[in-house]
């Protein structure tokens, strides 16, 4: 026992990653070939997709193998990955139907948080702001703007740029599950007059909630207090579960019906230190499925938010993206704290590749690193597969 009673034991973390999804717990994959809805109740292998007997087959009209060649078994023909026609709708092996994966640019906030990196000049920042849209970002995390004038100052430029020269970016801005940071984002919405959605996020894992002496009935106060303060300043709101890759099922159905009771509009599944494998991603967004539906709460859509310590980080991404969420967080050169975030410019070409959402030139993709790499003095590695001098010689 600790001195002041606590067990630390109790801070002993839960492995997602050897979680069996329990039947009927799979992530959805709505409108594919992929769907559960075509498999003739044939239940996928565990932590893997589905595949039809004898394998997945291109469509008719897709790319077919050369002469004599024969797909692998249980595989696609090499090329055959892009998205191709069937029947009018089309084809594609992540899953996404007619509405792509969104992708959220955490550089301005996650990002500049690793010590290795700078808290960007503005110029640079905005610069940034037109590479994130000429790459097909969808929304941008402003920053977190309780954590000083600077960061304030600086949320409002950019939602003032994004506004005035018409960039397709959505905004979302940082916050603790607290009504004064909920309230800074406030102040710089009604001061900009953008639509900015709040991520409020709280620790949700046993060693957090240990050191902190945090106990379920906090947690669910911290989560009302941030979904109250969003809604008295008119603005949607997500809960983000910091470390929810390591944290139990009870742990998270206290969060996950908390944030539902103060209104939340999404949910961020966050794998705050690298730690989660692809099993692990697709028990965790099934188990979440699942609690929302139990809570009444369908309508709410998952993000995932990972970081890269074990060098997963793009794996586990594309493979949340796989399993169903809306959302996917990345930063750019995956900068952030420790080993940094995923990388998002790997993300969007990878998804591009999947067919997860329209793909991206490589020459625009390069562009962006660039940008990123003077905005945060960071340096673009010279093997970097998209952006490197020894990559884009060859």
């Amino acid at each position: 026992m600790s001195a002041d009673g606590r067990d630390p034991g109790a801070a002993a973390p839960f492995d997602w990653n050897r979680a069996e999804p329990a039947p009927g717990e799979r992530p959805p994959r709505p409108g594919g070939l992929l769907s559960p809805s075509g498999s003739g109740g044939q239940r996928p292998p565990p932590g893997g997709l589905l595949r039809p007997p004898g394998g997945l087959q291109p469509p008719p009209g897709g790319p077919q193998p050369p002469p004599g060649v024969q797909p692998p078994p249980g595989g696609l023909v090499a090329g055959a990955w892009g998205a191709a026609s069937a029947e009018g709708e089309v084809w594609l092996p992540f899953d996404r139907g007619a509405r792509p994966v969104e992708v959220l640019d955490e550089t301005l906030r996650d990002g500049i948080q690793g010590v290795s990196t700078v808290n960007p000049p503005r110029a640079l920042k905005i610069e940034l702001l037109h590479a994130m849209a000429s790459i097909g970002v969808d929304v941008v995390n402003l920053g977190m703007p309780a954590t000083g004038p600077r960061q304030f100052d600086d949320a409002c430029l950019l939602a003032r740029e994004i506004a005035a020269s018409r960039l397709p970016l959505g905004l979302t801005a940082a916050a603790r599950t607290l009504a004064a940071d909920v309230e800074e984002v406030a102040r710089v919405a009604e001061r900009t007059g953008a639509p900015i959605m709040v991520y409020a996020f709280i620790g949700s894992s046993p060693i957090r909630h240990f050191v902190e002496g945090w106990g379920p009935d906090f947690l669910a106060r911290s989560v009302d207090e941030a979904g109250r303060a969003a809604a008295a300043a008119g603005l949607r709101f997500c809960l983000v579960a910091e470390d929810a890759t390591r944290s139990p099922p009870d742990m998270l159905r206290t969060l996950f019906r908390a944030a539902v009771d103060a209104g939340a509009a999404r949910l961020c599944l966050c794998d705050t230190t690298g730690h989660v494998t692809p099993p692990g991603v697709e028990a965790l967004v099934a188990f979440a499925r699942r609690e929302l539906g139990a809570l009444g709460a369908t309508g709410i859509e998952l993000d995932w938010h990972g970081h890269n310590d074990r060098g997963l980080g793009l794996a586990a991404a594309l493979w949340a993206v796989a399993s169903g969420v809306e959302r996917v967080h990345a930063t750019a050169l995956g900068v952030g704290e420790r080993t940094g975030n995923t990388c998002l410019e790997l993300l969007v070409d990878n998804l591009g590749r999947l067919g997860a959402r329209p793909p991206v030139p490589r020459e625009r993709l390069a562009a962006y690193c660039a940008a990123a790499s003077r905005a945060l003095a960071w340096p673009v590695a010279p093997d970097h597969p998209i952006a490197g001098a020894l990559t884009r010689r060859g």
